[in-house]
């Protein structure tokens, strides 16, 4: 009869035993090209998707961020494609109070890191197609679909080369603020009456940037049916409906990122 060893870490179907952990295994991504465009939208409108006790920061702003991860170390150097939507909160917990960002949602093409991401993380993933970047002309584009119907486009240009010291320097600011966050719910069996899980959680990372550029952004969500995109449309049209107040300096960024930090472990917040 199959036994759980509770010193092991486990995947659905479990019975087949333990995910491998190992040498090889690490939460190294040493190859990552990323795309970030921010902007500033209505804290009311904003505040409707944050569940309590998370709160709107100061300053009310999404991030967009594309990210194409290559040479990924627990994949056996498989890759795959990532699109996010991060909002700028304060966690008001009992115990922790912690200034960083909320994952509203990730699209990703691959199942392994959505399952891996979901499970073991509490992080709100999904999948999407999601091709590879473009570069023309200093003109860089990213997209994202789902049954064949778009779901973003998203594009920087007018890039210019930020300074290793700049870029030192920004990580170091940020340093108090970068908490990622989001809520690990797990619903009833059948979907209905009280969650299983219910918990917001933190999932710490580290990156290092070798190369980091600034310039110009723009977003265009689609307006999408039921019939279009039937698990995801209401997804896609909240994200739409978050006004564009201000845009901010969009980002792309290359370097390597560590998810599996012993110091830093993703857990619960209390």
């Amino acid at each position: 009869m199959f036994k759980f060893d509770p010193n092991q870490s486990y995947q659905m179907p479990a019975h087949f035993g333990p995910r491998y952990i190992g040498e090889k295994s690490s939460g190294w991504y040493h190859d990552v090209t990323m795309m970030m465009v921010s902007y500033r939208t209505d804290r009311e409108k904003l505040a409707a998707y944050l569940p309590a006790p998370f709160e709107v920061a100061e300053e009310a702003i999404i991030t967009v961020y594309y990210a194409c991860n290559k040479q990924v170390d627990w994949l056996a150097g498989h890759g795959y494609n990532m699109l996010g939507v991060n909002a700028s909160v304060v966690y008001q917990g009992e115990k922790e109070q912690l200034k960083g960002s909320y994952s509203l949602v990730i699209w990703e093409n691959l199942t392994d890191p959505i399952l891996a991401g979901r499970e073991l993380q509490g992080i709100p993933k999904i999948f999407a197609d999601i091709p590879d970047h473009s570069v023309l002309n200093n003109d860089w584009q990213c997209n994202a679909s789902h049954f064949g119907h778009k779901i973003i486009d998203l594009g920087i240009t007018d890039l210019q080369p930020v300074s290793a010291a700049d870029i030192a320097a920004q990580q170091e600011a940020n340093a108090d603020s970068d908490n990622p966050m989001g809520l690990r719910y797990m619903p009833a069996i059948g979907g209905f009456g009280p969650p299983a899980i219910n918990q917001a959680v933190t999932f710490p990372s580290k990156s290092e940037f070798s190369e980091a550029y600034i310039g110009t952004g723009h977003i265009d969500w689609q307006q999408l049916t039921w019939e279009q995109n039937p698990t995801q449309f209401h997804i896609v049209n909240a994200l739409k409906d978050l006004p564009v107040l201000e845009m901010l300096p969009a980002i792309v960024t290359r370097g390597k990122t560590n998810l599996i930090l012993p110091e830093r472990w993703s857990r619960p917040l209390a």
